[in-house]
């Protein structure tokens, strides 16, 4: 075990966990901030996406000694009371069905729309293919994603 010292939602952290323990894990586990999805573990669904410096991340296959010094942003730290303009797109077009896929959702198109502010149709689909819906709300997340663009 090594101990390592982490930025989270902008409080820090010291954690005594093993080097190669998925940040994930160290989220949900060791420091329980559940918001984060655990959903293949292999990088591919996209449900346990967080922000790292910024930008959209998959916890599940990153391990806590690659990520030390740098900020992470889970779900629960993108705003204290849901008023980020993604949130809000997601209440107003009534996203979630069974929402387990919504954080990492959520994390992938705020992240994305730091650096797109007025994103076409196409570059919607794109930024946001990596995220897996097992109900099929990608109409919803699209319609989300472009609202939230106007609302940023």
């Amino acid at each position: 075990m090594a101990s390592y010292e982490l930025n989270v939602n902008g409080k820090n952290y010291t954690v005594d966990v093993d080097a190669d323990m998925p940040i994930l894990w160290v989220l949900r586990d060791t420091l329980g901030l559940v918001g984060t999805k655990y959903g293949c573990g292999i990088s591919q669904c996209g449900a346990c996406t967080i922000h790292l410096d910024g930008t959209a991340a998959r916890s599940c296959g990153i391990p806590v000694s690659k990520i030390e010094g740098k900020k992470i942003t889970t779900i629960e730290g993108l705003s204290k009371d849901g008023s980020h303009p993604v949130q809000q797109a997601w209440i107003e077009h009534d996203v979630p069905q069974c929402g387990y896929c919504q954080a990492g959702q959520i994390m992938t198109a705020s992240a994305f729309l730091k650096d797109n502010k007025s994103p076409s149709d196409e570059d919607i689909q794109q930024a946001m293919s990596g995220n897996l819906c097992r109900c099929g709300t990608y109409l919803r997340i699209r319609k989300a994603v472009k609202t939230a663009s106007k609302n940023s």
